[in-house]
């Protein structure tokens, strides 16, 4: 049975922990039974989050199947590399070797102190670092302010992929939540401080008509030296959330996109496309002779029926 300490919750990390401790004692992987995450079974440990959750687990994992591998290497010598571990567990059990084991790790070099600058002594706040390039191709409909997502590029460096199937569905997941984030999720109050946005019918999150029509995700591979000295389990790096950011370039073509309809449309005033760019903020940035009909200047005490924090 196999308990890690962080929260399965869709990214697969139990999937994950199973394939490394089925690696490291050489068991099939549904010999592995995998228990929910509780205080009862593991104590202190870390929030999963910021994607450390295969960092700290999975080495976990690594130091508990060393521990036990230990123990069995007499049973396992006496009994040849090909025999069942049902065969190994049962030996070892009537030579009185324990069979459970507690992994524990901790990130090294890591311990950041704000408002210590001194290089001498300061550690750094990141093990590692995880990146990515991506490039998106939109078209923007002028006159309703919507856009649809034509094709998007990911090439990400995540080491040596552990599960690549989850890794692509984290990636592609990723970018579509920051696409959200910069385009259509936005939040607004109520003058008297209470949340509008706050249900399906106000605020908006990406659905599938919002995935790019030709979605490519790729890893960073065959690069000599790129992994070097990368001392994470099995090579690999954090995926959850580093690819949020790269629905960012949503966000940089909808605005090359106003630049052209800007131009078309001879408006020399600079452009300034706060996020999210939704379709109503696209639309006012158009500047064509229909929304110059259209335009109503505010009078002397009038406010806006919404308060939105840019």
């Amino acid at each position: 049975m196999l308990t890690p300490t962080g929260t399965e919750m869709g990214q697969g990390l139990y999937t994950k922990m199973v394939q490394i401790a089925s690696q490291e004692l050489g068991v099939p992987v549904d010999a592995i039974f995998t228990q929910d995450t509780t205080t009862y079974q593991t104590a202190n440990a870390s929030p999963t989050a910021a994607s450390s959750g295969s960092d700290l687990n999975g080495m976990a994992v690594k130091d508990a199947c060393d521990q036990l591998n230990a123990r069995l290497k007499p049973i396992r010598e006496k009994y040849g590399p090909n025999a069942p571990m049902k065969t190994i567990a049962h030996a070892a059990y009537l030579e009185r070797i324990d069979l459970s084991a507690h992994g524990f790790w901790k990130m090294p070099k890591i311990g950041y102190e704000w408002g210590n600058y001194d290089p001498k002594t300061t550690k750094p706040m990141y093990y590692y670092f995880t990146q990515g390039v991506a490039s998106s191709e939109v078209e923007l409909d002028v006159l309703t302010g919507d856009h649809t997502v034509l094709r998007t590029d990911i090439k990400m460096d995540i080491g040596r992929s552990i599960n690549p199937a989850i890794d692509y569905g984290q990636i592609e997941g990723a970018f579509i939540q920051g696409q959200g984030l910069f385009t259509i999720e936005e939040s607004l109050w109520l003058q008297n401080g209470q949340l509008a946005t706050k249900g399906p019918s106000t605020y908006k999150i990406p659905g599938f008509r919002d995935i790019p029509q030709q979605f490519n995700v790729s890893f960073l591979q065959d690069v000599p030296g790129s992994w070097k000295g990368l001392r994470s389990i099995q090579s690999s790096k954090g995926i959850g959330e580093p690819p949020v950011f790269l629905g960012a370039t949503v966000l940089f073509a909808l605005r090359e996109a106003l630049k052209s309809a800007r131009e078309d449309n001879k408006i020399t005033d600079k452009l300034v496309l706060d996020s999210p760019a939704t379709v109503e903020r696209l639309r006012l940035l158009v500047g064509d002779e229909l929304l110059k009909r259209g335009t109503v200047v505010p009078e002397d005490g009038e406010k806006n029926y919404f308060v939105n924090v840019e």
